[in-house]
């Protein structure tokens, strides 16, 4: 079976740009059949470390493994990959089915079995019958289905995905979101996502690798990220948190001015989710409303806390506004300390 199932693994991978590093010691994992996103702010070396899987870079320092198979110092035609960016990168003077079997065409794959293969491939991301239309002539939904298809004809090893919706509006996106990850479980493809957006690594990947500066920060689960972040970066980057440094005091600790206590002694900084915080007419913290964010399902309220703005995240029957006094409670299991 030409689709075998390979995992991916990187050894101390490094990568400088004029003196400046760009990726430092990146080490990874990544399971046969897994999608695995890199996520993080833009210049934090996740498109790097994508383009030295793909064979795109050569790491000044570290190996790439695809499998047991030692890829480093292949080309990146050799390696068979499949590569999806998010311009698409279609050749606009193509047919659809001309841009799927192009890679099929270069590795001289006899005509009926390219346009078999052209067929099941446009089956798969939904665009059976387009065959013939210009890809000018198409949504960027489909336009990017498109180019997916393309990635995965020439049956890759590997998928890597290089922020493949972030052109896309949000709702298409949404959308091609749970397509993407479904199509990607049923064809079992070990696959890398690229991404800067939470929502996508969270709701995609099967793990997420938080990298910052160059370096991964925490690897994990959408939920253990979520829940036991190990950084303040991570605390802040995945989700919304609020984030305090706790004052030493005899009795214990002080947060915005109130005593509080927390299950166990914090090194650095103690967050607490917004939707963990609870209006409380007998809660500990005392503070006033300075905006109300309707967000249908729920509302956002930023409560001013002593010198502190706290993010609150509450059901929206309760009617807030402005300067009203309000009471805050945090049950103690909600306290993360990072």
């Amino acid at each position: 079976d030409l689709m075998q199932k390979v995992g991916i693994r990187l050894e101390n991978l490094h990568k400088h740009f004029q003196g400046k590093t760009a990726v430092e010691g990146v080490g990874l994992e990544v399971a046969p059949g897994e999608l695995v996103s890199l996520l993080g702010p833009s210049g934090c070396g996740k498109t790097t470390t994508l383009r030295m899987i793909a064979g795109f870079e050569q790491p000044d320092g570290g190996r790439v493994y695809f499998g047991e198979q030692d890829v480093t110092a292949l080309p990146a035609e050799e390696r068979r990959v499949g590569m999806v960016f998010q311009s698409y990168a279609l050749f606009p003077n193509l047919s659809v089915a001309g841009n799927v079997g192009f890679g099929l065409r270069v590795a001289r794959w006899p005509a009926e079995r390219i346009q078999r293969r052209v067929g099941e491939m446009l089956e798969l991301v939904g665009l059976l019958g387009f065959e013939n239309r210009p890809v000018q002539s198409l949504s960027g939904g489909q336009r990017q289905r498109v180019a997916l298809a393309r990635a995965l004809a020439p049956e890759p090893r590997v998928l890597l995905l290089d922020e493949p919706l972030s052109a896309l509006d949000a709702k298409i996106r949404a959308g091609l979101r749970t397509e993407l990850r479904r199509l990607q479980l049923e064809l079992g493809i070990t696959t890398l996502l690229v991404t800067h957006d939470q929502e996508e690594a969270m709701s995609m990947s099967d793990r997420v690798v938080v990298m910052n500066q160059g370096r991964i920060e925490q690897v994990g689960t959408p939920r253990e990220l979520y829940t036991r972040p190990t950084t303040p970066f991570v605390a802040t980057f995945v989700g919304s948190m609020n984030l305090f440094t706790p004052e030493k005091t005899p009795g214990g600790y002080r947060i915005s001015g109130h005593e509080v206590a927390l299950p166990v002694a914090p090194a650095g900084q103690v967050g607490v989710r917004p939707e963990r915080v609870e209006l409380n007419a007998h809660g500990p913290f005392s503070g006033t409303v300075e905006l109300v964010t309707y967000l249908g399902a729920e509302q956002q309220v930023l409560v001013r806390v002593g010198s502190d703005l706290w993010t609150v995240l509450a059901p929206n029957q309760v009617l807030l506004q402005r300067g009203d006094p309000v009471r805050l409670q945090v049950p103690e299991d909600a306290w993360i300390l990072v």
